[in-house]
């Protein structure tokens, strides 16, 4: 499926989701040259797809559309998942590892939802 929603600068989404939550909740996907697009804001179902250290599903990118895949075969009821893979500009260390903390149960949950860094 296809995420889709308001395609909006980084400017507009840092105005839009201030960091008071920790992990951050937010409905943004980083889609290219410093441009996202909110979920939030005339998205699709795809924007309630979860984070898991062991997904099925992954994020691919065309250009600036993302589409959510699937990695293997989806059982009838199965929750979808992908690895949010964060990459942040700050360092991932300690502290940037707890604000975006990961609970998702795998066996080989890491504790956060950082990928490696570029």
């Amino acid at each position: 499926m296809e995420y889709v929603g308001e395609l909006i600068n980084a400017d507009q989404a840092e105005g839009r989701y201030p960091e008071v939550d920790i992990p951050p909740h937010t409905f943004l996907f980083d889609a290219e040259d410093d441009m996202y697009i909110d979920g939030g804001v005339g998205g699709n179902s795809s924007r309630f797809v979860n984070h898991s250290c062991k997904p099925n599903c992954e994020a691919v990118q065309d250009g600036k559309r993302i589409f959510v895949e699937t990695i293997r075969a989806i059982r009838p009821g199965e929750e979808l998942f992908y690895d949010y893979c964060i990459t942040l500009d700050e360092p991932h260390n300690a502290a940037a590892k707890k604000k975006w903390i990961c609970k998702c149960g795998a066996p080989n949950c890491r504790g956060h939802m950082l990928g490696k860094k570029r």
